[in-house]
């Protein structure tokens, strides 16, 4: 179990999949910059937690809703949970009948190959059946460049790889130094990569490489 003073942020999971140094820069050493992508992604978060709780029949919907995870060490908000009614569900204050929790995560963005977008998903309902004692056994990704809903089954492995990827974000947290850069096309559009100095800092190990191996002749 971790205190809350150790938590680290559920956003943190998808950034630390797509490349460590910039989980590391933005959550570690809170470095962070704005660009054209981050914003868009901003403003449609922004806009959906706004948008507040409402009831549509047998489903409740509950934007921006606080969670968190001791086991884990993991808190944040998640964009929106829908609670079905369902024989199978919870009892919710103030309401009749048990409703069954549904993470829905918001991107600005279409899907990804990896899997970074789903681990960030399943880190949501992971804190969910933790708080709420239930089993949720799928969610859903809503990609604003298509304007759809992508499943996410919450399979073994995929539970699997989001504990690890919370165990891995703690331990870089406690180490001196963070990850050197991976410098490929991700650094492209990435805001942080005027901080992140991948170039400079690939070329430098190059040289440092090629100095080492001459002097040894």
């Amino acid at each position: 179990m971790y205190s809350e003073e150790e938590y680290i942020q559920l956003s943190s999971l998808q950034h630390y999949l797509f490349c460590p140094r910039q989980c590391a820069l933005a959550y570690k050493e809170l470095s962070w910059v704005e660009n054209e992508y981050t914003a868009l992604g901003r403003l449609l978060h922004e806009k959906v937690h706004k948008s507040g709780t409402e009831k549509r029949g047998d489903i409740i919907l509950v934007r921006g809703l606080w969670i968190s995870s001791k086991k884990l060490g993991l808190s944040g908000q998640a964009d929106l949970v829908e609670f079905h009614r369902q024989p199978n569900g919870v009892k919710l204050k103030n309401l009749s009948g048990r409703w069954h929790p549904f993470p829905v995560e918001y991107k600005r963005g279409k899907p990804k190959k990896d899997k970074s977008d789903e681990v960030q998903l399943c880190a949501q309902a992971l804190c969910l059946e933790e708080m709420l004692d239930v089993t949720i056994s799928s969610g859903a990704i809503y990609y604003g460049k298509n304007k759809r809903r992508h499943a996410v089954e919450f399979s073994d492995e995929l539970r699997t790889l989001t504990e690890e990827t919370a165990l891995r974000i703690h331990s870089l947290f406690k180490q001196e130094k963070i990850p050197l850069p991976i410098n490929d096309k991700r650094c492209e559009a990435c805001s942080l990569k005027e901080i992140c100095l991948p170039d400079v800092i690939h070329a430098s190990k190059v040289e440092s490489y090629l100095q080492r191996m001459i002097r040894s002749v």
